[in-house]
C-alpha cells in the first residue's frame, strides 16, 4: 500500500481519486489522507505515516530538512519547472531598473505565496532594495481589502490602475491572464525577471523502494488527457502533463525561507 499525502482541499481530493483509479490501473496499490495544512502534512511525512506528500516549494524544502536519510522528488507538473517571478510596473512608470523602487510602492501577493511573497521579498533584498527603508510603501495581499480572490491578479490590477508602481507577480500568472484576455498588455511591462526555480513536487522518501519509486514516477507520467480520469486530474491540477522531479532549483527557497526564519 503506497500512501499519499496533501492538504485538504476540494481540488486535491478530486485529484487523488484520480490518481488512486490510474495507480489502480497501473497495479499500484494507492491510498490518500488529506491534512488541515502544509505543516501537519510535513509531520506526517517525517513520521513515515505516508509514502508521497504533494508539497508546496516552502512545505518541500522544510521536508528536505527535517528527513535525516534524504527526500527524493518523484514528479512534478509541467508547470513547476523553470517557475519564474517578474517585477511589473506601468508602461509610462519610468521604472527601468530594481534600483528605480526607491521612494516608490510595491505590491507583493500572499505572505504564504512562495513566488510572489517570500521570494519576490528576497530578490528585493538581494538586489540591494530593503522594503522597509527604501520603499516609501508595499503591501501584501493579506493587508489590501480586495475583491479579486486571486492575490496576483490583485497585484496586476493595481499596478495597472497606478495604485502601486510596481509589483510581484509569476510568469504562470501572466500566461494565463495573456490567454483569458484579462492581462492589459499596453499599460504593464516586465522590468525584472528572476532566475528559474522550482514549485510543487510529489515527495518521497528515499528509503522507498528504487523499483517501487520507479512505477510510481512512471505511472504519474502516464496520465494523458485522451483519458477522462486522468483529464480531470490533469485540470485539477492546472496542467498538461506530468513530469520526472528535478533536484535543481530548490535553492532559491531554501535560501529565502532561512533568511525569514521559516525553516
Amino acid at each position: 500500500m503506497v500512501r499519499l499525502g496533501g492538504t485538504a482541499t476540494v481540488a486535491h481530493m478530486e485529484v487523488f481519486q484520480g490518481l488512486e483509479k490510474l495507480f489502480r490501473q497501473k497495479g499500484i496499490d494507492l491510498d490518500w489522507v488529506l491534512y488541515s495544512g502544509y505543516d501537519e502534512m510535513v509531520g506526517a511525512f517525517v513520521r513515515g505515516e505516508i509514502d508521497l506528500a504533494w508539497n508546496g516549494p516552502l512545505s518541500y524544502v522544510k521536508i528536505k530538512r527535517l528527513v535525516a536519510d534524504g527526500v527524493r522528488v518523484i514528479a512534478m507538473r509541467d508547470v513547476d519547472i523553470n517557475f519564474t517571478t517578474h517585477f511589473i510596473t506601468r508602461a509610462d512608470s519610468g521604472i527601468e531598473t530594481v534600483e528605480d523602487l526607491k521612494d516608490r510602492t510595491f505590491a507583493f501577493g500572499r505572505r504564504s505565496s512562495v513566488q510572489s511573497g517570500l521570494l519576490a521579498y528576497s530578490f528585493l533584498k538581494d538586489s540591494g532594495i530593503s522594503p522597509a527603508k527604501d520603499l516609501s510603501a508595499n503591501s501584501f495581499y493579506d493587508d489590501r481589502k480586495s475583491d479579486t480572490k486571486n492575490d496576483e491578479r490583485d497585484v496586476v490590477e493595481r499596478v495597472s490602475s497606478g495604485e502601486f508602481d510596481a509589483g510581484a507577480v509569476s510568469q504562470l500568472v501572466m500566461e494565463t491572464m495573456a490567454e483569458d484576455g484579462t492581462l492589459p498588455r499596453d499599460s504593464v511591462r516586465i522590468f525584472w525577471s528572476s532566475p528559474g526555480y522550482s514549485h510543487c513536487c510529489f515527495t518521497s522518501q528515499t528509503s522507498l523502494d528504487p523499483t517501487l519509486a520507479a512505477e510510481i514516477e512512471s505511472a504519474f507520467l502516464s496520465v494523458t488527457a485522451d483519458d477522462p480520469v486522468g483529464k480531470a486530474v490533469l485540470e485539477g491540477e492546472a496542467c498538461d502533463r506530468f513530469v520526472p522531479g528535478t533536484d535543481i532549483g530548490w535553492e532559491l527557497i531554501e535560501k529565502a525561507a532561512e533568511a525569514e526564519g521559516l525553516i
